[in-house]
């Protein structure tokens, strides 16, 4: 059945449901009672601004106010974009062949991963230790060689 919003079964969308996905699994982390599975995903909402003027202790206690829209946010903001109507029309756009978005390569990537608080310094990183260097808004990530 097709999605009456998106069209999510048509094959365009793979990408698009791809990420959808990767926020879903972003949104039950950053509910979850386990800090170590939180406290990175509020930590990349407050980055990104989604939240703004809030702690990361008051987010967390706050956690079960976060919805899917604020995720679909963030990972927007992350990759440029305004807002995620703006996120989606690019991801809608891009042709199939195009590489993965990054917050799918990080979910591929396993854990833990090497976070750094600017791209510089992680491919500094990544050309001493290897691993490929993914910038993340305005900061980065290192993850093992593929």
């Amino acid at each position: 059945m097709t999605h009456p919003i998106c069209g999510l079964n048509t094959p365009e969308n793979e990408l698009l449901k791809s990420i959808l996905r990767v926020a879903k699994s972003l949104h039950r982390a950053a509910k979850s009672d386990s800090r170590p599975h939180s406290l990175p995903v509020l930590r990349r909402l407050i980055s990104s601004e989604t939240f703004h003027q809030t702690s990361l202790p008051e987010l967390y206690r706050r956690r079960e106010t976060i919805q899917r829209k604020h995720i679909l946010q963030m990972l927007a903001l992350e990759a440029g974009s305004l807002n995620w109507s703006e996120y989606k029309k690019k991801i809608q756009a891009q042709p199939e062949e195009q590489p993965l978005d990054y917050s799918l390569a990080l979910k591929h990537a396993g854990y833990p991963n090497i976070w750094f608080t600017s791209l510089p310094e992680a491919e500094t990183y990544a050309a001493a230790q290897g691993g490929q260097p993914i910038p993340v808004g305005k900061q980065a990530v290192v993850i093992p060689a593929q």
